[in-house]
């Protein structure tokens, strides 16, 4: 005999409606990754849920489920307070249950860099591997550049002025931006043109792979770990390392914190702010290193 199921309780089918028009709302203005990350959190929240509204004492025993570590538990307090906020513009609710819940306290982590010598040693080796041109020619493009590693695989060839040294790159929210790089980044560069360089089978292409596909972020993460196992650095050594260090490096060398924005693309001046905390604690081991009154005895 067929057993016909129980219908879904109305508030439950009122919860799955409400979350389903506010994902389709996120997906005309948010990437396909963030509607997802979103839309784990929300039905988390509201699955099963047997209310038409939201109680802090919900929400709470949501976040203290799922909220394992203080990073996560604020990313879905972030996300229940979107959804709330939401809710309240198109009048499904009419307060904010989220109002008297507070994030963690989050320790913010100083990005790591490499110091001179380390960069040194990562960059001065000698051509190894099946496309040591290549290699070496993001390696210091990243370095010299500060660039995120999704826009050094997204640059073209046409993007590139060799007189000025300059590269129009597409970073966070489709935002276009001119970068500069180095000499020594220029000739390695050219180097990888004139000698490697597989041609695109479409686009235009600047790193490309052995078949002339674009290069993949997976590609550059292993060619930085090649690299750092042979000048003996530590394999968690990233992409997103050699940017730190740029911008490191530049305000060691005198940058002012403005300049220094406008390379990396950062929107907010803050952002850029944590890489002086990095450049403090350079200065402060220098000065403990070497001042005669900072020596312990």
């Amino acid at each position: 005999m067929e057993v016909t199921p129980e219908p879904a309780p109305p508030e439950v089918t009122l919860w799955a409606e409400r979350a389903g028009r506010y994902l389709a709302h996120l997906a005309i203005r948010k990437s396909p990754q963030t509607v997802r990350a979103y839309g784990n959190d929300i039905e988390q929240l509201t699955d099963g849920l047997s209310s038409p509204d939201l109680s802090p004492e919900v929400i709470r025993r949501y976040l203290r489920r799922y909220g394992i570590t203080p990073v996560t538990r604020a990313r879905k307090l972030s996300s229940v307070r979107n959804f709330v906020r939401w809710l309240r513009t198109n009048g499904e609710i009419d307060h904010d249950p989220t109002e008297l819940i507070e994030a963690p306290i989050r320790r913010k982590r100083l990005p790591k860099a490499l110091n001179a010598p380390q960069t040194t040693e990562l960059l001065d080796q000698p051509d190894d591997g099946r496309s040591p041109k290549r290699d070496r020619a993001l390696l210091e493009l990243m370095y010299s550049a500060g660039l995120r590693v999704s826009e050094l695989t997204g640059i073209d060839l046409r993007g590139i002025d060799f007189d000025r040294r300059e590269i129009t790159v597409t970073g966070k929210g489709n935002k276009q931006r001119v970068v500069l790089f180095g000499r020594t980044a220029a000739a390695a560069i050219q180097d990888y043109l004139q000698e490697e360089r597989v041609r695109p089978i479409s686009g235009d292409a600047l790193f490309t792979n052995s078949r002339g596909g674009r290069l993949t972020t997976r590609t550059v993460q292993n060619v930085i770990k090649r690299w750092c196992i042979r000048a003996g650095l530590p394999t968690t050594v990233t992409p997103h390392t050699l940017r730190h260090t740029f911008a490191t490096h530049l305000l060691d060398g005198g940058a002012d914190l403005k300049t220094v924005q406008q390379l990396l693309g950062h929107e907010s001046l803050a952002t850029t702010q944590v890489y002086t905390h990095v450049s403090m604690e350079r200065l402060r081991k220098t000065v403990d290193e070497a001042h005669p009154r900072s020596k312990s005895s």
